[in-house]
């Protein structure tokens, strides 16, 4: 060990450290210690869950059971296809097909660990209805109680300051800062970063994403970068860092108890400024509409749609609850155009020439002067919006996620600048870059979490000797 490594008393041996309790670390804890591993899982928050406790729920799996049941046809290919599409064909395609090979199992696991996958949709960047919702709290204690059962160890509050590595180089634990002083752990196979990304790291943000600050922050408050920072002073290799997009759909007052996104525009609504105007194809994915919206005045989109899409809510369902939002003030109702555009402090007139220009183009009189053609990434039919009471919902861009960082390969082993391995050192969820590329699916965040977080388990139990 080095000397500053030594410095610190001894706080434990295990065979693997997981970093980071969100469903990425809670998967590859519990999968590593079902593989009969000693594991030790970290956090460095008062609780456990990170981003994934204020996640909507949604995984993204295709060919399962409730697909089936819904007639809905998807295949391994399709999902391929799909995830290069919204990625713009920058995905890392080796990690893309390490995830399908993957993600059938990963399904399963889940559903036998507690997941009950109550409702199927299409959303941001599928093609076909893919996303599978579970009420992610329940499913969050089910892994945590699990893992305690099969014999694993929880620290709360335990906040990994630095990696340390072996005279041969490779990483073999970590330091912990505790009020009583700082304590090494240390790991015979290796360690895990399941740290989630930097939505709230404002020195990194300013470095890889500026126009990012102009966002709402969201996401775990714990999500500042730390084990980017740790793997970079490593020499690891970053990859979509380019690509960090704010999720449009929250309204100015959301708040951390509260996830709230709406996404009437896959229903039929469209997207107007505070100038009453247009200024988007509103079937792009919501990361993509989360940049346009930022580009506006305030930083404000407004979401109008009638009575139909209203029609549409499905209460206790994230995207789509509707109901839940009127409730509480934030979604605005009135008989006339005219008299929503008040609620909403917009120009009257031009809201009302904005909408009959968009009612033209449903009726097929006009070509559409955003390029919009259907509903959801090319999935479903424009609906006129002209059957009273009207409806507005304002909203904002949220930056809950980062979805790029470390490199890895398909092993789940973090890869440096020039490609190659750093012995012991693995990363799962959020922290990684490389799988989504230029854009992000609906569901492939905790989807990817939970896959590649079964993965690294996999490798890790194949290293014990």
């Amino acid at each position: 060990m080095d000397n500053e490594s030594l410095a610190a008393a001894f706080g434990g041996q295990f065979d693997l450290i997981v970093v980071g309790s969100g469903i990425a670390g809670q998967v590859t804890a519990l999968s590593a210690a079902e593989r009969g591993l000693t594991v030790l899982l970290l956090e460095k928050t008062d609780r456990v869950g990170g981003s994934s406790a204020m996640s909507g729920g949604w995984f993204a799996f295709s060919g399962t059971d409730e697909q089936a049941a819904a007639g809905v046809h998807d295949s391994d290919s399709q999902f391929y296809d799909d995830l290069l599409s919204v990625g713009n064909q920058e995905n890392d395609v080796a990690l893309v097909r390490a995830f399908l090979d993957e993600q059938q199992n990963t399904y399963r696991w889940l559903k036998s660990h507690g997941a009950e996958f109550g409702e199927l949709s299409i959303s941001s960047g599928q093609t076909i209805s893919r996303s599978h919702l579970t009420p992610i709290g329940p499913l969050l204690s089910k892994l945590q109680n699990r893992f305690v059962e099969v014999g694993g160890d929880i620290r709360l509050g335990h906040q990994v300051i630095r990696l340390t590595r072996d005279s041969e180089g490779q990483v073999c634990g970590v330091i912990v800062d505790l009020p009583d002083g700082q304590y090494e752990f240390r790991a015979h196979v290796g360690v895990v970063l399941a740290t989630g990304g930097f939505s709230r790291g404002t020195d990194l943000l300013k470095i890889f994403a500026p126009e990012q600050l102009a966002a709402m922050p969201y996401g775990a408050k714990g999500n500042t970068g730390d084990g980017l920072r740790m793997a970079w002073k490593l020499g690891a290799g970053l990859a979509d860092m380019s690509h960090i997009n704010g999720s449009y759909g929250s309204h100015p007052d959301t708040n951390e108890d509260f996830h709230e996104l709406l996404t009437a525009y896959y229903l039929g609504a469209i997207v107007v400024n505070k100038e009453a105007r247009r200024f988007t194809d509103e079937s792009q994915d919501y990361k993509t509409l989360g940049t346009a919206v930022l580009r506006q005045p305030g930083g404000i989109g407004i979401q109008i749609f009638d009575s139909r899409v209203r029609a549409m809510s499905r209460p206790g369902v994230p995207l789509k609850d509707i109901d839940a939002l009127e409730n509480i003030g934030h979604v605005h109702r009135a008989e006339t155009l005219g008299a929503l555009a008040g609620e909403v402090n917009i120009p009257t007139q031009e809201l009302e020439d904005t909408v009959d220009r968009y009612n033209e183009v449903v009726r097929g009189d006009r070509s559409d002067d955003m390029g919009r053609t259907r509903l959801c990434n090319g999935v479903g039919h424009l609906l006129p919006i002209d059957a009273p009471p009207y409806f507005a919902y304002p909203a904002r861009t949220l930056l809950t996620t980062t979805y790029c960082g470390i490199t890895i390969n398909p092993q789940g082993l973090v890869t440096d600048v020039n490609g190659e391995v750093i012995d012991g050192l693995f990363a799962v969820g959020e922290v990684t870059g490389g799988f989504h590329g230029a854009a992000y699916m609906t569901g492939t965040s905790l989807g990817k979490g939970a896959v590649f977080g079964r993965i690294i388990a996999r490798t890790a139990a194949s290293l014990i000797h």
